[in-house]
């Protein structure tokens, strides 16, 4: 759930601190008071377009915060999957930064995040639902994904799409070998020429680098071979004086008869005794060096060079990339030498993965005419209970052929006239509607979605009297299960809430504020008024509140 909510220069919210707690809360207030600035900064730690525009005016920069605590396994999984540190107490910071100059910034649980990690892990923590949301209603192609999650078709689904998947693979396979002799034959060929061009280099892995510097010994031959000559001329001496071994024997011999006298001399001592057996090593490893410079050696080496060089610039930079085209062309001939037979293969297993999938696809779509059935039955009857007796709610299922989802093409239909007949959402039902039909629709699904947090923003919208009541003990009843939040205008509405939040605003020096308090009895007692009657408070109001809050 949605336990904490912080949110800082988001437009006339300089700074909010919220605190929310399980169950049905609400939230009211004067139109202006920054009600859909809470929902905006919302949708922004969900991973949601911001606009710059949310920062408050003179200041640099906006912040929200948000702290998720109880967490289901689902989004714990999914905040594995993203590399994101797990809590203790299974709780999730998410924060999201605004910037007028420069790029924003999110971060999950302290670490940096993207506004794709964002979005991955919204749907496993909170859902939003206003006359905006609700018109995912009028996308038929949603409309499966509650039948599919009603009746939990998931795992026969996904079972499903494993199938097809491999379908279209092997209907991608059997196109490919579905070519002309003519166009079959010119392919050999040229597959042919080059495998025998690439096997007649006999190409060897890191040969280049190895020829590439025996090509630079080669070149400079003589420069090298006079380099080593005059190092082991310096290193041994020769008639007229010793060389530098000699030296270095004869210093550390000097300083080693001194050391008897004075004991700081052992340390240079040994350091000599450790250059010269280092200098002898040199000597030794000189002494093995022979450089000799052949012309046709280097022709040779030149030759080879340029073959890989023209070979790589067909088959590839390095010798491995060569050997893996090589790889390449000899499994492709190999297919199409053996197409024939392929082909009858693959004919043969797709037949066979066509039949399991028609008899997958059969059966999802039965299981979701059952669903549908079951899911139409119960959206009905909370649409009577939220006042809509005289709406014909539908779901219409055509067979359509194999498709990701399966063979259905469904879609939910709406008759808000009696004699009228049943029409898509989109030409039939009108904002308040749609909001109603939304919160009858989840609370169907609310024993089987994943969310743990709901907010129904002016889910209220054209309503009043008796339907009112009903919107608000359907929102009480959906936050039986789950934390529940709404933004309201109504006080039938607010007086069933759980916990009531009071959104207001003050001028001060030409700045406009807002604060977010939370209320207790006399509160809710006064703010209920204040609904009903406006902001002249009479006691006959107050009386109306206490009333309305002592029914529920």
């Amino acid at each position: 759930m949605l336990s904490e909510l912080f949110i800082n220069n988001i437009a006339v919210i300089e700074r909010a601190s919220i605190d929310l707690e399980p169950g049905f809360t609400v939230l009211t207030g004067e139109t202006g008071a920054g009600k859909s600035m809470i929902i905006d900064a919302i949708h922004a730690v969900l991973g949601e377009r911001t606009s710059k525009e949310l920062v408050r005016t003179g200041e640099a920069s906006a912040s929200v915060s948000a702290m998720f605590t109880g967490l289901s396994e689902d989004a714990l999984e999914i905040l594995d999957s993203l590399s994101v540190p797990r809590e203790e107490d299974g709780s999730l910071l998410v924060q999201r930064d605004i910037k007028l100059e420069g790029r924003s910034a999110c971060k999950l649980n302290g670490v940096p995040a993207t506004v794709s990690m964002l979005k991955a892990i919204a749907p496993r923590l909170l859902g939003i639902h206003g006359q905006h949301e609700s018109y995912e209603l009028l996308s038929p192609e949603l409309h499966m994904t509650y039948i599919d999650s009603f009746g939990r078709l998931e795992n026969l689904l996904e079972k499903y799409q494993a199938g097809y998947k491999r379908l279209r693979e092997l209907q991608r396979q059997l196109r490919e070998l579905d070519t002309d002799e003519n166009e079959k034959s010119r392919r050999m060929d040229l597959l042919r020429y080059q495998i025998e061009e690439i096997e007649a280099a006999n190409i060897n892995p890191g040969e280049r680098e190895a020829l590439t510097q025996s090509r630079d010994i080669a070149r400079n031959g003589e420069r090298i071979s006079s380099a080593v000559e005059m190092v082991k001329a310096l290193l041994a001496g020769d008639e007229e004086r010793g060389g530098i071994l000699s030296d270095v024997s004869i210093a550390a011999g000097e300083l080693e008869r001194m050391s008897g006298y004075m004991s700081q001399l052992e340390e240079p001592v040994q350091k000599l005794r450790e250059a010269g057996f280092l200098l002898e090593d040199v000597d030794a490893v000189l002494q093995g060096i022979s450089v000799d410079f052949d012309p046709a050696a280097l022709d040779e080496i030149e030759s080879r060079l340029d073959l890989l060089y023209r070979l790589g610039l067909k088959y590839g930079e390095s010798e491995e990339q060569m050997l893996r085209y090589l790889e390449g062309c000899q499994e492709e001939l190999h297919k199409i030498e053996f197409s024939d037979e392929e082909k009858e293969r693959l004919s043969v297993e797709y037949e066979q993965e066509k039949q399991k999938t028609i008899a997958l696809a059969k059966e999802l779509s039965q299981k979701r005419h059952t669903a549908a059935e079951r899911f139409t039955k119960q959206v009905k009857s909370e649409l009577a209970f939220l006042n809509m007796p005289g709406v014909e709610f539908v779901t219409q299922i055509e067979r359509v052929p194999l498709t990701p989802t399966g063979c259905d093409k469904l879609q939910f239909l709406v008759s808000a006239n009696k004699g009228e007949p049943p029409k898509p959402l989109s030409k039939i039902a009108s904002g308040g509607e749609l909001s109603r039909i939304m919160l009858a629709v989840k609370t169907v699904l609310s024993g089987r979605d994943k969310i743990d947090t709901l907010i129904f923003d002016e889910v209220d919208v054209g309503v009043s009297g008796a339907a009112a009541n009903r919107i608000g003990e359907k929102l009480r009843q959906v936050s039986e299960n789950r934390q529940v939040l709404c933004i309201t205008h109504l006080a039938q509405i607010a007086a069933m809430a759980d916990h009531h939040l009071r959104i207001s605003k003050r001028v001060e020096k030409g700045r406009t504020y807002t604060q977010v308090e939370p209320l207790d009895l006399e509160g809710r007692k006064q703010e209920l008024a204040r609904i009903i009657g406006g902001d002249e408070i009479t006691k006959l109001q107050l009386d109306m509140a206490e009333e309305m809050l002592k029914r529920t």
